[in-house]
């Protein structure tokens, strides 16, 4: 069984150039979004900015083009950070974009440029497929199957659905296909749809974690962090070393509010190959006022990812607060 990735993106943020601003009501938050790539590679048409605000969480989200502008207004002072999404997921984020109550010359607000670097791989639809994953296919399917695994590499999404139709509809029992229609119908932002072919998989194939963590991406990208929980920690019981679930599921504890709960599944992220939860941990200690923790998350990122574009922010953080 070929192990493959829906997408396989690498994120470089450059260049963060701010300016402060009083602005009526508050202040703004904008900058320019370019991506660039390799090889004549499609880029994404559009990409989701969600704003965090510490300790608060979201306070905005906007979806614009890959060439676009972003603007948050009506901002109070405070530390910010910017995730961005891509296709349903996320790509990269920039923290520690501190807003201050500060007159300028500039009358715009506070600019952020972001610059992207876009790599994907060429994916089939099933997305990541794990030993619990596994469906002996009937013949009759296997090369529509096939077929729509090409489809999909070439972005061919509408040509993808027709197929995998066809697969379920000669094979109801295909658990693979009905996950792999509701990533497509994810990526199209048919949430309804989308959801309806997971819980299907669901339905049919209880004991496979894919369907329960794609379903739970379903509900948070439409900030329903409750009801992504339990898909999520249902994930998790059924994966415990996927660092996807752990930390989408600390994310939701996050967002609801709950920070203790969030820790340890963001602490068993950071052990299984999401070396991210590291920043989100160090965010979250910080929002705390535990500066010599989030010192700490900081430096364990810096460990795994010496290239981060901010490294020198961090490390400034980790000789101020890290305790000796």
């Amino acid at each position: 069984m070929r192990r493959v990735t829906f997408l396989s993106l690498l994120l470089l943020v450059i260049g963060a150039v701010a300016h402060t601003a009083l602005a009526q009501g508050g202040q703004t938050l904008f900058g320019d979004v370019r991506i660039t790539t390799e090889n004549d590679i499609v880029v994404p048409q559009e990409v989701t900015l969600i704003l965090r605000r510490a300790p608060d969480g979201e306070v905005g989200r906007q979806t614009i083009s890959s060439r676009g502008r972003y603007r948050f207004t009506n901002l109070t002072a405070g530390d910010y950070e910017i995730v961005v999404e891509a296709n349903g997921k996320e790509i990269g984020r920039v923290q520690q974009i501190t807003i201050r109550n500060l007159l300028s010359n500039s009358p715009q607000g506070n600019q952020y440029d972001l610059d992207f670097r876009w790599k994907p791989d060429t994916p089939p639809p099933g997305g990541v497929i794990s030993a619990a994953d596994v469906y002996d296919r009937p013949a009759a399917t296997k090369s529509i199957f096939a077929k729509a695994e090409e489809a999909v590499a070439k972005k061919k999404f509408d040509q993808a659905v027709d197929l995998l139709k066809q697969v379920v509809d000669a094979d109801k029992n295909d658990f693979q296909a009905w996950t792999a229609l509701g990533s497509i119908y994810f990526a199209e932002q048919k949430f309804d749809d989308s959801q309806k072919a997971y819980l299907k998989a669901i339905e049919i194939h209880p004991t496979s974690p894919r369907p329960y963590l794609n379903l739970g991406r379903v509900f948070s990208s439409q900030k329903k962090y409750e009801e992504a929980v339990e898909p999520l920690t249902k994930a998790v019981e059924l994966q415990p070393t996927s660092g996807d679930a752990n930390y989408m599921l600390g994310e939701c504890y996050l967002q609801l509010r709950k920070g203790s709960k969030a820790i340890p599944y963001l602490n068993d992220a950071a052990n299984n190959g999401r070396p991210d939860a590291h920043l989100r941990l160090g965010w979250l200690y910080n929002a705390a006022g535990m500066k010599d923790k989030a010192a700490i998350e900081y430096e364990e990122y810096l460990k795994k990812n010496p290239d981060y574009p901010d490294k020198n922010k961090l490390k400034e953080y980790i000789a101020a607060n890290k305790k000796s």
